[in-house]
């Protein structure tokens, strides 16, 4: 009888166990703990082990990682990749920067990155922002992190002035641009103010950028682009970023943002690609512009960016690009938006400085000095420029010249208002 008790206690506790391991088992493999286990695999992945670590005031982490580090060299093509410390050949032009007016060149020497306030990474490492558990979780999935949506791009000659504003915004991004095209160019080159645009909602943004563009419109496209943006959901707040992007296939499946792929090799350890830019312009009040430069090292077949007066910050790799491995067809320089139509009404998320063009300097956002490189290497005023924007009552751009900013435009709107409902 007693062992007859024992057996039915032992049965009944290994009974137990087995139903504690199979709800242990459950909960480990469920959707949400897969989820987490998918995010913390992913930081691991972009997050290298830094050699020193800079906390910054807005709450950003800068981990300087050994330049040997960096996520770019996860590409399997770069394993044995000898970095290109320094381009073989370097743009001249009408505005080279020794000739920009001291004026302009003052104020865009004061903006900086706000990390730089506590302390700077050393030699041989590169400034990387940590990418946290929260910015992954944002994303609309871990494989979707940094990554723009297929819809992205303006295309000027596929929608004309006419076309209904619900098929305008069937891609929910709205651009103000100028454009060039029908010649191969090796890099472009422009000076925009930078701002602080509102956003209406967390998973809208508003920037402005170059685009250097190669292939059709379609599924091949390749995009290099670069500027400043206000993405909550990229990044977590409203602050003013300087970044990056490249794709080869039109935002499908490769490419990303700053370093949060394999892809772009920095080799400056002044300037992190995401991190917040400061200060920025006001309305009526100081103006704080930023230069971009992207162009070809023909003889290497790199891509290289330059930010402001002479930080040279690294290269795409002319493997990662299919036309864009020989030259760029298209131009691009301008705003772009993501209105989502809350309450199925346009959005209120500015573009630029929130204002029309007409405003002018110290209200509205402007573009000057833009320029293309050509294949002698030289940077030269592009012809024929073309302006694009979806619904000019909502943002608009207009364009110009004069001997001080050569080709410029001023871009922007508030988006939402009694033209624009």
């Amino acid at each position: 009888m007693a062992g007859a008790y024992f057996s039915k206690g032992v049965f009944l506790f290994i009974l137990v166990i087995l139903c504690v391991n199979l709800l242990s088992c459950a909960s480990r493999h469920s959707p949400a703990s897969t989820q987490k286990l998918k995010v913390h695999k992913h930081l691991k992945r972009l997050n290298k082990t830094p050699l020193k670590t800079i906390q910054s005031p807005d709450g950003d982490i800068i981990d300087c990682v050994h330049i040997s580090h960096q996520p770019a060299f996860d590409h399997p093509f770069l394993k044995d990749h000898k970095i290109q410390m320094r381009p073989n050949y370097h743009p001249e032009g009408l505005y080279d920067d020794n000739k920009v007016n001291t004026e302009s060149k003052e104020k865009e020497n004061t903006i900086k990155q706000l990390w730089h306030v506590n302390g700077m990474c050393p030699e041989e490492t590169i400034p990387i922002r940590r990418t946290k558990e929260d910015d992954v979780l944002r994303a609309s999935s871990v494989k979707r992190y940094g990554k723009k949506k297929p819809t992205s791009l303006p295309v000027p000659r596929m929608i004309p002035k006419s076309a209904d504003p619900d098929l305008v915004n069937e891609s929910g991004h709205q651009h103000a641009i100028a454009y060039v095209e029908g010649e191969k160019f090796y890099g472009a080159k422009a000076t925009m103010n930078v701002w602080e645009p509102k956003i209406q909602q967390p998973n809208e943004f508003s920037l402005s950028q170059i685009w250097i563009l190669g292939g059709s419109f379609g599924e091949d496209l390749n995009s290099i682009e670069a500027g400043w943006q206000v993405s909550p959901d990229l990044y977590g707040d409203n602050n003013t970023r300087l970044f990056t992007y490249w794709t080869s296939d039109a935002y499908q499946a490769t490419g990303c943002y700053n370093l949060l792929c394999s892809g772009f090799i920095q080799i400056n350890n002044n300037i992190a690609m995401g991190a917040s830019i400061s200060p920025v312009s006001a309305y009526r009040n100081s103006q704080y512009d930023i230069s971009i430069l992207v162009w070809k090292d023909q003889k290497e077949g790199n891509w290289w960016m330059q930010f402001g007066n002479g930080y040279v910050l690294g290269y795409w790799p002319s493997f990662l690009f299919s036309y864009l491995a020989d030259s760029a067809s298209m131009i691009e320089w301008g705003g772009e938006v993501v209105n989502s139509e809350p309450d199925g009404q346009h959005t209120t998320t500015q573009m630029g400085s929130g204002q029309f063009p007409e405003e002018g300097f110290g209200k509205a956002s402007y573009f000057r000095n833009i320029q293309v490189v050509d294949k002698e290497n030289n940077l030269k005023s592009p012809k024929d420029i073309g302006t694009f924007t979806e619904q000019s009552n909502c943002y608009d751009v207009q364009t110009g010249s004069n001997s001080d900013w050569g080709h410029y435009f001023y871009y922007g709107g508030p988006g939402k208002n009694p033209n624009c409902p």
